[in-house]
């Protein structure tokens, strides 16, 4: 289970929807107790997508529009700032512009499997619904609950 705050997911809303109709992307810093993710913040980054850095895999469509990528260096950044203030890198979102929010082929081959991945459905410039997903051990995706305070 994940667990965020309604902020948070106004967070993400907002940002999904500015960017549509671009795929947005972040990063989810918290603590993971038990089998829970807890969210402290919800850390907007840019989505540095680009084909030219994924030409060993063959996908139909190459652009924002239907890929994200965040970029190492600000990974590793985050990653120190999180680790400075007792927190770790706990989940990845974005969002799918008028597709749902269910991880594409894509999504699965580039996730770790440590992380929730919240992804949130933009349809016409509007998030309609939001999923959260992580992997087991086979290396394909299950639905994590998502619980809101």
């Amino acid at each position: 289970m994940i667990t965020l705050t309604l902020e948070q997911l106004q967070t993400i809303y907002i940002q999904a929807e500015k960017i549509y109709p671009e795929e947005c992307c972040g990063l989810l810093l918290g603590k993971i107790e038990g089998e829970n993710n807890l969210v402290s913040e919800v850390r907007e980054t840019e989505n540095s997508w680009n084909a030219e850095d994924f030409e060993f895999l063959s996908l139909t469509e190459r652009t924002k529009r239907t890929n994200f990528s965040i970029a190492p260096e600000v990974i590793l950044k985050v990653q120190k700032e999180a680790r400075d203030r007792n927190l770790a890198i706990i989940g990845i979102y974005h969002s799918h512009p008028d597709h749902a929010a269910i991880p594409s082929e894509f999504d699965r081959l580039i996730a770790w499997p440590q992380y929730s991945y919240v992804i949130a459905s933009v349809r016409q410039g509007k998030v309609i619904d939001v999923r959260c997903w992580k992997l087991d051990k086979d290396h394909q995706f299950q639905s994590e609950e998502i619980l809101v305070e």
